[in-house]
């Protein structure tokens, strides 16, 4: 067996009513706090009352921006926080996350930032970091890295010591969201159980975690497509954290590469592009791969097929067919021109996701990707 490792969180609640637990744990880290929320600060208001007078409220409206990042720094390093935890979908996840990473550190956010900065390592042990997800798909919760847009492009902020000290993932906090959310992100978590399970890079561990995550995933989606159901939202975020966990001690593969592009070009929601893609990139891959790899995508596409009553060959279509069905858009609709084809390929082939595709897939199939997404 070849050797691997394991990246995780300290300590991972999951539960109904495990948030009740937070604020006493959170306060455990000291008195003195920053909570990040997403754009709605009523729905963290309860968590900022129950951690006293010493917390410091950022909202995080939208995916975060390189100059969202630089403004919130300026505020959370002037209160000198003990700790970060952040509430929310996973945007609001990744600006707490950066900014535990970036308070103590000497620099800026472009010494540290892939890509477009210097991707230095951390000077400094980051903060203690807590996450409590509010949507079930990014697994940010449980992930080693912060995705801010800058340039045009979706980059990582990325360090082992950036991983959650705590992850509350209470699936009540899921109740309720709205459908075309539920659809996008649950496309992600989805994909994101998919993509480790047939990385170049699996290993047991994320095995162990993605596989029989594929078919409780789509299972729970259908049903919450259908109307609310709280069994259905545990397994949805189950089904997100143990993405999250697979993903960040495998990586992901072609429909991440693309998506960060796409959505750095775009602004459009992370998981609504990757539910556009997910279709396409498994039959792409399915036809190119050979061996291990080919039985791994045939296992996955059985899998799809059987909660989508297609055959085995015909499952990425189906999916597809079912998504744009429930109101997922295209990615015309998001913003993506065939104009831009070539442009997002070129600069999707360099993307960190890719590397961990099953196969290499050339330019012309890439192409097809887009066309067919």
């Amino acid at each position: 067996m070849t050797p691997f490792g394991i990246t995780q969180p300290g300590r991972i609640l999951f539960g109904r009513g495990q948030a009740a637990k937070a604020s006493a744990l959170i306060r455990a880290f000291g008195s003195r706090g920053l909570v990040v929320h997403g754009a709605n600060p009523a729905r963290a208001a309860w968590l900022v009352e129950a951690l006293g007078p010493e917390t410091l409220a950022l909202p995080c409206a939208g995916e975060p921006t390189l100059s969202d990042l630089e403004a919130a720094l300026s505020l959370a390093r002037g209160h000198r926080p003990d700790w970060v935890a952040a509430i929310g979908g996973g945007a609001a996840l990744d600006l707490g996350k950066a900014l535990a990473a970036l308070i103590p550190a000497l620099g800026g956010a472009m010494d540290h930032l892939e890509v477009v900065g210097k991707g230095l390592p951390l000077t400094a042990d980051p903060l203690p970091f807590i996450a409590i997800p509010t949507t079930a798909g990014t697994g940010a919760e449980v992930t080693k890295n912060a995705v801010i847009a800058a340039d045009g492009r979706k980059v990582s902020l990325r360090d082992d010591r950036m991983v959650a000290r705590l992850a509350i993932v209470d699936p009540a906090l899921t109740d309720g969201c709205p459908k075309a959310v539920t659809l996008a992100s649950g496309l992600d978590a989805v994909t994101q159980v998919i993509e480790p399970y047939v990385s170049i890079k699996a290993t047991p561990y994320t095995d162990a975690l993605s596989r029989p995550a594929i078919a409780t995933g789509m299972d729970a989606l259908m049903r919450l497509m259908q109307g609310e159901d709280a069994a259905a939202r545990d397994r949805m975020a189950w089904v997100s954290l143990c993405g999250g966990l697979a993903l960040a001690n495998s990586g992901l593969g072609a429909v991440h590469g693309f998506a960060g592009v796409i959505g750095g070009m775009t602004g459009a929601a992370h998981g609504a592009i990757c539910g556009a893609l997910l279709g396409p990139v498994l039959s792409a891959n399915r036809e190119a791969a050979t061996g291990t790899d080919r039985a791994r995508l045939d296992e996955v596409c059985a899998t799809l097929a059987s909660a989508l009553g297609s055959t085995a060959a015909e499952a990425p279509a189906a999916l597809q067919a079912w998504a744009w069905a429930e109101g997922l858009s295209g990615l015309v609709a998001l913003g993506v021109t065939e104009d831009r084809h070539a442009e997002i390929v070129e600069a999707a082939k360099g993307a960190s996701s890719m590397k961990g595709n099953p196969v290499t897939l050339p330019d012309a199939t890439l192409r097809s990707i887009l066309e067919r997404a």
